[in-house]
C-alpha cells in the first residue's frame, strides 16, 4: 500500500546533507591529518590533540546547542552551525600551520555541535511519529555516507591539489547546505516549553525511554570507532596490502548506509521492534567479533566489517525512533543533543578501552573484550525495553 509523505518532508534532503556534511568534516580531516602529519610538522602527540578538539567541542556543546533549538527553533541553530562550519574551514585556507589547523577543527566540531543535533531534533518533528524510523533510517545513511567518502574524497582532493582543497570543498559543503536549508526547510514552530525542575532534569535524563537507546547509540559507536581504528591495524599485522583494511571500512560503511533505510521501514510498518531489532544486531556484532579474536584472518575480518555494518544499520535508526517517540517535542533538541553526547562517549571510549587493553595484552583478547561489552549491551536491550511498548508501534 502507498503511503502519502508528510507535507513538510521537502525540508528532510537539507538536513541529509547537513548530516553527510557533518560526518565528511571530521572524517575526511581526520584521515588527511593523519596522513599528513609528517608535511606539515605534526608530532604523534600533537596529532591526536588536534583530531581529539572535534570530539571535544562536541562532548562539550551539543546538549547546550539542542537546548537552545528547542529555545529559539531548530532553523535559526541548523543555519548558524553551518555558516560557523564554513567560517572554520576557511581559517585553514590563509595558511595551513598547525595552530591554524587546530583553531579549524576546533571551529568545525563547535559549529557541528550545533547543526548536528538541531538536525536529528528537525528530522524527528518532520518525520512524525509514524515515519520516525523511514526518515532515521534515511538520515543515518547518508551519515553513513559521509563517513566512508570523507577520507577516499578528502585524500583524492589533497594528492590532486593540497590540503587547502579539501577546506575549500568542506566550505562550499556547508555553505551549500545552509543555502539549502534555509530555502527549503520549514520553520518549525517553538513549542510551548513548562518549566523543568532540577528533579524533573533528573529524572527525564534517568529514565528508560532515554538511557536505554542512548546506551545502544554509544556500544554501536563505540565498536564502529575501534573498527575504523583497529581493522586497518589488524590487516597490516596480518601481513595483508595495506588496501584491505581500507577495504574492510569501505564494506562496513556500505552495509550500514544500505541497512539503515530498510530498518526504518521495517520499524515504521511494524515488523521489528527496537527490543527485538536492537538485541539481534548487537549479538550479530558481538558474534562476527568474538570470531576475529578467536580466528584473525582475512575473511574474519571482512565478516566483521560486513557485521558491524548490519549491527550499525539496524541499531541506529531504531534507537534515535525511539528516542524521538518518547520525547515531548519542546525538548527534543535537547533529548538529541544528550543522546548524541552518548555517542561521543561512545566514540572516544572504545578505542582508547580497546587500545589501552590490546598494549597491556593483545590485540585479540581486545577485541573479545569488545565482543562481550556488545553482547552485555544486547541482553540490555532485551531486558530493558519492555515488550508490547507503544513506542515502538
Amino acid at each position: 500500500m502507498t503511503t502519502t509523505a508528510p507535507p513538510l518532508a521537502r525540508g528532510l534532503p537539507p538536513l541529509y546533507l547537513a548530516g553527510f556534511t557533518t560526518a565528511f568534516g571530521a572524517h575526511g580531516v581526520g584521515s588527511v591529518l593523519g596522513a599528513e602529519t609528517d608535511d606539515i610538522g605534526l608530532s604523534l602527540l600533537g596529532l591526536g590533540v588536534v583530531l581529539a578538539l572535534y570530539d571535544l567541542a562536541e562532548v562539550v556543546l551539543k546538549p547546550l546547542f539542542g537546548a537552545l533549538s528547542d529555545r529559539i527553533g531548530a532553523k535559526p541553530v541548523i543555519i548558524g552551525g553551518l555558516l560557523g562550519f564554513v567560517v572554520a574551514s576557511l581559517l585553514a585556507l590563509i595558511q595551513p600551520t598547525v595552530a591554524l589547523l587546530a583553531i579549524a577543527r576546533l571551529g568545525q566540531g563547535a559549529a557541528a555541535s550545533a547543526f548536528s543535533p538541531a538536525s536529528s531534533a528537525a528530522v524527528a518533528r518532520i518525520a512524525g511519529k509514524q515515519r520516525l524510523g523511514q526518515y532515521f533510517g534515511r538520515y543515518g545513511a547518508w551519515k553513513s555516507l559521509g563517513y566512508v567518502l570523507g577520507p577516499l574524497l578528502g585524500i583524492l582532493l589533497v594528492q590532486a591539489f593540497d590540503i587547502r582543497a579539501l577546506y575549500l570543498a568542506l566550505a562550499v559543503l556547508g555553505a551549500a547546505a545552509a543555502v539549502w536549508v534555509a530555502i527549503a526547510m520549514p520553520a518549525l514552530p517553538v513549542q510551548p516549553r513548562p518549566r523543568y525542575t532540577v528533579i524533573d532534569l533528573l529524572r527525564q535524563t534517568t529514565d528508560r525511554s532515554f538511557l536505554v537507546p542512548t546506551l545502544l547509540l554509544a556500544t554501536t559507536t563505540g565498536v564502529l570507532g575501534v573498527a575504523v581504528g583497529f581493522l586497518p591495524l589488524l590487516a597490516t599485522r596480518l601481513d595483508l596490502p595495506s588496501l584491505v583494511g581500507a577495504a574492510a571500512i569501505a564494506v562496513l560503511a556500505a552495509v550500514s548506509t544500505l541497512v539503515q533505510p530498510v530498518t526504518g521501514r521495517l520499524r515504521d510498518t511494524g515488523r521489528i521492534s527496537t527490543r527485538t531489532g536492537s538485541t539481534g544486531g548487537l549479538l550479530v556484532g558481538a558474534a562476527a567479533l568474538a570470531t576475529l579474536a578467536i580466528a584473525p584472518n582475512a575473511a574474519t575480518l571482512f565478516l566483521v566489517a560486513v557485521a558491524v555494518g548490519v549491527m550499525i544499520g539496524i541499531v541506529t535508526p531504531l534507537a534515535f525512533a525511539h528516542l524521538a517517540a518518547a520525547t515531548p517535542e519542546e525538548r527534543m533538541g535537547r533529548t538529541m543533543g544528550n543522546a548524541e553526547l552518548g555517542r561521543e562517549a561512545g566514540d572516544a571510549g572504545g578505542p582508547l578501552l580497546i587500545g589501552a587493553v590490546a598494549t597491556a595484552w593483545t590485540l585479540p583478547a581486545a577485541l573479545g573484550l569488545l565482543a562481550a561489552l556488545t553482547a552485555a549491551a544486547s541482553a540490555v536491550s532485551w531486558l530493558a525495553l519492555r515488550r508490547g511498548n507503544p513506542l515502538e508501534k
